[in-house]
């Protein structure tokens, strides 16, 4: 009876500790999320916005984040996407008998990918500046155009973000 008592409390004490393990682990995860690149190779805190940096109304900036956040999301499929096809260009280029179509196929996607994403991000930078008065239109794109200056420093385009 002894025995069954510890077991019983050992169970317990052990179910304790492992709700408490990962409960802490999602908290920490929770406040700790992924860094976000930019589409101009800028890493940035997940919940950040180059448009925090205006002088904007409250909800102009509510706002902004509500049509943004989906964009992001967006982005980010578009990316792991061209690095999936990038992927499958490494394997045909690993090859012993390399076809030279193929992978001339392979380029092009690639490119496409990437042409579709340029125009996708410039389109809503249009409409970000849109929303904005004339002063704030021009510092948003002085800013855009210093962030993608500094992505260019730092080694031109955005980084894979499988290493998240």
């Amino acid at each position: 009876m002894r025995n069954s008592n510890v077991l019983k409390f050992a169970l317990i004490a052990s179910l304790i500790l492992n709700v408490t393990v990962l409960a802490t682990a999602g908290y920490r995860a929770y406040q700790h999320p992924a860094p976000w690149v930019s589409p101009f190779g800028v890493v940035m805190k997940p919940h950040q916005f180059l448009f925090e940096e205006l002088s904007l109304k409250p909800e102009q900036l509510k706002t902004l984040k509500e049509r943004t956040m989906p964009f992001r999301a967006e982005i980010d499929r578009r990316r792991q996407e061209i690095v999936a096809e990038r992927k499958k260009l490494f394997m045909l280029m690993r090859s012993d008998e390399t076809d030279q179509k193929a992978v001339d196929a392979a380029i092009s996607r690639i490119s496409r990918m990437q042409e579709d994403m340029q125009r996708r991000i410039t389109s809503h930078m249009l409409e970000v500046k849109a929303s904005l008065d004339k002063d704030n239109q021009r510092k948003f794109i002085e800013l855009i155009e210093s962030k993608m200056g500094a992505g260019v420093q730092a080694g031109g385009c955005p980084p894979d973000m499988q290493d998240r």
